[in-house]
């Protein structure tokens, strides 16, 4: 019985010690060093509406450049590949082909405060093209300036547009045995896969033209180029034929998707330069967003008042429950979970927090209503508890899945993130040729949070800590659970 008794309190620290890491994350200030352990409110980027973002327009780096269609699609799909990648889902780019320009719109950086629009550029990477080469070797010469040419060695093995895709992954050994450390890997396209072969054999057969003439002139490798930088030269270990390859070294999670969103935003089909940017100002206003949190703290308050009045102590426990569902929203769209990535709250994206609270309320009422039903029936505190939460399970069943449906259809159709779920849904909407871009998918994102916290929070949570409390002497007086006195 005491277990039972302690589940109630276990649960509250449990969520109120969630909601406190949502909102003000983990984090050590080190003199001007700052270490993010848990990301809070203040690291979510904040959408174009409420407040603003940059405008700029790129184009072909050499003057003769003629881009074709074909060319300007690819360089949009990198620009959104980038995009997606900061974790950032409120975004426009689109082609003008007349004057083989791409236009990019996106947000301000979470904390962003001079709004430079110049260093807001930066953010997107590199404007090089991504080339694969023999070996690491390079010649540099310096002008009358002082300024310094770096011009690559070796032969070029392959391009940027022949990689498919790369991403973080764990290290393996030799027996396929995870290291523990952290590693990218590579799949190419058929494009890429003989060419890489031939030349990873190349590299195992000790050809000289592989060699690290820069380093210890002893290992062989294959050195990965953006435009006159050299990103890595990862050692050749193995013959690669399947096009799959794996880069290891001392990396950890960051400099391992670091190293990634480089590849895989380097599959330009030629040099760009900016051309121009300017600020983008806040469809709704600098004051939108405070007056939307202002506005949503007064109505969650009220709400929970309303509830405990109503429904007394499954109202109690149902605002505790509210709190985390909440929490949980805003804590997916931070980052505040290892797996996933953060994501842009817009507008629409605040409307579905407040719908999804609106889903959670209506759990907790049907859930309240069963409750003063199945004591009314005459039956005891504990059975009309259980039989409760059983019967009210179907009806927020079928409620909640509606929501969700609509929200899938959202995220996948007018939305893309860099999330495992969102990428999922994104292909599969894909395969099915419907578009996957639009801000409605932070609408469609937030509401399905929302509505699986409710789960959750309204479902697992409240019953948990309404039935540890029932255990209580002071809390099985039937009138607390809105029934009449037996």
């Amino acid at each position: 019985m005491k277990n039972k008794k302690s589940v109630f309190f276990i649960v509250l620290i449990l969520i109120l010690a969630f909601v406190a890491s949502t909102v003000f994350g983990v984090r050590n200030q080190y003199g001007d060093l700052t270490t993010v352990y848990v990301k809070g409110l203040k690291d979510i980027r904040l959408g174009i509406d409420i407040q603003g973002g940059v405008d700029v327009t790129f184009g072909p780096a050499e003057a003769e450049i003629d881009a074709t269609e074909a060319q300007l699609e690819a360089v949009e799909e990198v620009m959104k590949s980038r995009l997606i990648s900061l974790g950032i889902n409120d975004y426009e780019v689109y082609t003008d082909e007349a004057n083989d320009k791409v236009i990019v719109r996106f947000p301000w950086k979470n904390g962003e405060t001079n709004f430079d629009p110049s260093a807001a550029v930066k953010e997107l990477g590199e404007t090089a093209q991504l080339q694969f080469r023999a070996g690491f070797s390079y010649t540099s010469s310096v002008d009358d300036e002082g300024n310094t040419t770096v011009v690559p060695g070796g032969d070029v093995i392959l391009q940027g547009t022949d990689v498919e895709e790369a991403y973080v992954s764990y290290a393996m050994d030799e027996r396929g045995n995870r290291t523990g450390d952290f590693a990218v890997s590579l799949k190419l396209k058929d494009s890429g896969k003989e060419a890489f072969a031939k030349a990873t054999q190349a590299a195992v057969n000790k050809d000289s033209a592989y060699l690290d003439f820069n380093g210890s002139q002893s290992n062989y490798v294959i050195s990965i180029w953006m435009d006159t930088d050299c990103i890595s030269y990862p050692s050749v270990n193995s013959v690669i034929s399947d096009g799959s390859a794996q880069i290891t070294g001392n990396f950890d999670y960051d400099s391992a998707k670091a190293l990634a969103d480089k590849i895989n935003g380097g599959a330009l089909p030629f040099n760009l330069k900016t051309d121009s940017f300017k600020t983008i100002s806040p469809s709704m206003g600098s004051g939108a967003l405070k007056i939307m949190m202002l506005s949503g703290i007064i109505a969650l308050i009220l709400i929970m008042i309303y509830m405990i009045v109503l429904y007394r102590l499954p109202g109690f426990v149902a605002a505790i429950a509210l709190l985390g569902q909440v929490a949980g929203t805003l804590a997916v769209i931070s980052g505040w979970f290892g797996f996933e990535d953060s994501n842009t709250l817009t507008i629409p994206g605040i409307a579905g927090i407040i719908l999804a609270i609106g889903m959670g309320v209506d759990c907790n009422i049907i859930t309240g209503e069963r409750i003063k039903e199945e004591l009314n029936t005459g039956k005891s505190l504990e059975s009309a508890l259980k039989s409760a939460y059983k019967r009210s399970f179907t009806s927020i069943l079928d409620g909640n899945m509606t929501v969700i449906i609509v929200a899938i259809i959202l995220m996948g159709a007018f939305g893309v993130s860099s999330s495992f779920f969102a990428k999922l849904l994104s292909f599969l909407f894909r395969w099915f040729g419907v578009s996957t871009e639009g801000t409605i998918f932070s609408f469609g994102f937030t509401l399905l949070t929302g509505v699986i916290f409710n789960f959750i929070m309204g479902v697992l949570a409240s019953r948990l800590m309404l039935t540890s409390l029932s255990k209580f002497k002071c809390f099985q007086n039937r009138k607390l659970y809105g029934g009449a006195e037996k």
